[in-house]
């Protein structure tokens, strides 16, 4: 992490803010998950919030990383490349509607601080209006406002920002010091916090990002008590804030969103009455399509938020009728990462609604997927999946949700991407912190998850299901024909762009012109040392023939060896290959 405290707002500091927040969130996280009331008991505002800045650090990495790899580039990014990134990242990384509204408060502050594109660095004057357009972005992007949530908490921030003289430390300062008092207030704005003695929860984890914004300028946390934080007359204990790290608040999956014409959420909660789904995809449409879209969603449900712009779009609502949700979206445009949650469902970790928790499975199986119909060819396998989009890897944060989500004793994790072994890695290492028994198998591709996957049986004991996954993962090869985005030295030679690569176990082993000329080399050279079974995982921008072609090329070729195609989306690679 880079050194603090910074002078100014400038890239580095918007480096260490992002990774400050992520640590900060990090202690905070089982707190606030713990105080989630408002209006769906179900206890993630505080991992949603952790998500969100988790994929937010990493686009901001990925810019540093870009500078640093560039000789072209020498120096670093600039302040409107780096709050670009991070407001980009927040947003495709954006989980709950605590994380929307937040993803919304990043881009905002980027509007004002990227305006000036030339410009290194901003001072105590930018980061008032940063503030200000933040809070404001956030509230317009919230279908039906209410007090005492989040929205709450950053207009007070913006408030108390816009009085204060000086530099950034001193307005960071004054608005987290306005965004605490207003959190302390919140159980006095809404009754169902005030009834559980908490304050609001998104609220909460937005006073641990703007304490680690003080941080960034200051080089100290803010220390002292938020008070207000325990009501008076509540019925049972009541949480209180210590610090900048203190317990959160509730509310995740509406922080902000009033509830209208469901059934009252702000009495009784998602459980008793509200709408069944939660509803949240990413969207590529314009903003007329957009505007139509609010208005359809806001009469099929509630909690809706709409965030982004640009073209991009983070959408999350609260109905009924989940796919009607969805077809809204189609009609407006592309959706994608699509994720909908049950309220009432188990994999839902609610702590309202009286229901017994749900028995635990002995084991299950965690696989990264690089596309939709991988997605489903792992889950029609028995596997909870997270979907990883080209250019887009997930976050530790989220393979451990999935972990959670799988709800069971044992954990067999595939990565199924060399890339990730450290980000699986330390998802491991959390998930057995929480008394999850997980193996991690290093697969470096979905094909060596399929063959690991193809002889699992939860039947057997641990280990000897383990060893058995991880030898079928290993005895398979795997190869990838892709595209070439840049010219580029490889084991291969020297590759242009547009050039057709194909890589044999991570390494360029063949540069072409043609699709097919280059798979058909890559799996010769494959097969050249045995082989019993090739997978062929087709990406939608695979060619139509391919298939039939290196199928009848093994049939004619290669005795005993059988073939078995699979569609896989939009993977990333034209081609994957397998041979086992």
């Amino acid at each position: 992490m880079a050194q603090v405290p910074q002078t100014f707002f400038d890239a580095l500091a918007v480096r260490t803010w992002c990774g400050l927040a992520l640590e900060s969130l990090g202690r905070a996280r089982e707190e606030i998950d713990a105080i989630n009331v408002y209006p769906v008991a179900d206890g993630d505002t505080g991992t949603n919030l952790y998500l969100t800045v988790e994929s937010a650090v990493g686009a901001v990495e990925a810019v540093f990383a870009g500078y640093e790899l560039d000789a072209a580039r020498a120096g670093a990014p600039s302040l409107a490349d780096a709050v670009r990134a991070m407001a980009h990242g927040a947003l495709i990384g954006a989980r709950g509607n605590s994380g929307t509204i937040l993803a919304q408060l990043l881009r905002g502050m980027a509007q004002v601080l990227a305006a000036d594109g030339a410009s290194a660095h901003t001072d105590g004057s930018g980061l008032r209006l940063a503030l200000r357009q933040a809070a404001d972005s956030a509230r317009q992007a919230v279908a039906h406002p209410v007090e005492g949530t989040v929205l709450t908490v950053a207009a007070a921030a913006a408030d108390a920002a816009t009085g204060a003289e000086g530099d950034c430390g001193t307005v960071a300062r004054a608005a987290y010091e306005g965004a605490r008092a207003a959190l302390a207030a919140t159980p006095g704005q809404l009754a169902v916090l005030e009834r559980a003695g908490v304050v609001d929860a998104g609220g909460r984890g937005l006073v641990a990002v703007l304490a680690a914004l003080v941080e960034t300028f200051t080089g100290e946390a803010p220390r002292g008590v938020a008070a207000g934080a325990v009501v008076a007359g509540s019925v049972g204990a009541a949480h209180v804030l210590s610090g900048p790290q203190a317990p959160g608040e509730p509310g995740d999956c509406a922080d902000g969103a009033v509830s209208h014409g469901q059934g009252g959420h702000e009495q009784d909660g998602h459980g008793q009455g509200g709408p069944a789904f939660e509803v949240i995809y990413l969207l590529e449409a314009d903003d007329a399509a957009v505007a139509r879209l609010r208005e359809r969603l806001d009469a099929l449900g509630d909690s809706l938020v709409v965030v982004g712009g640009d073209g991009l779009w983070n959408v999350h609502v609260h109905v009924d009728d989940a796919g009607a949700a969805v077809e809204a979206g189609v009609e407006a445009g592309r959706p994608y990462r699509i994720r909908i949650t049950h309220f009432g469902a188990g994999d839902v970790h609610t702590t309202g609604g009286g229901r017994p928790p749900r028995e635990r499975a002995q084991r299950a199986v965690v696989a990264v997927v690089p596309g939709e119909g991988l997605d489903g060819l792992y889950r029609e396998a028995g596997a909870t999946t997270v979907l990883a989009r080209p250019g887009e890897p997930p976050a530790s944060g989220e393979l451990v949700e999935a972990v959670r989500r799988a709800h069971a004793r044992e954990v067999v994790l595939l990565p199924n991407d060399a890339e990730l072994r450290h980000t699986a890695a330390a998802a491991a290492e959390q998930a057995r912190a929480e008394g999850i028994r997980v193996a991690l198998i290093p697969t470096r591709s979905a094909v060596q998850g399929i063959a690991a996957l193809a002889v699992h049986e939860a039947e057997r004991r641990f280990d000897e299901d383990v060893v058995s996954m991880t030898s079928a993962a290993g005895a398979t090869r795997y190869a990838e024909v892709a595209v070439a985005e840049r010219q580029s030295w490889t084991m291969a030679g020297i590759c242009q762009a547009g050039d057709v690569l194909g890589l044999i176990d991570g390494d360029v082993a063949v540069i072409g012109s043609d699709v097919t000329a280059t798979a058909e080399t890559v799996l010769d050279r494959m097969l050249a040392a045995g082989g019993e079974l090739v997978t062929l995982v087709l990406g939608d921008e695979a060619p139509e023939a391919i298939a039939d072609y290196l199928e009848a090329r093994v049939r004619e070729s290669y005795l005993a060896v059988d073939t078995v195609v699979y569609r896989g989306g939009r993977q990333g690679a034209l081609l994957l290959i397998g041979v086992e």
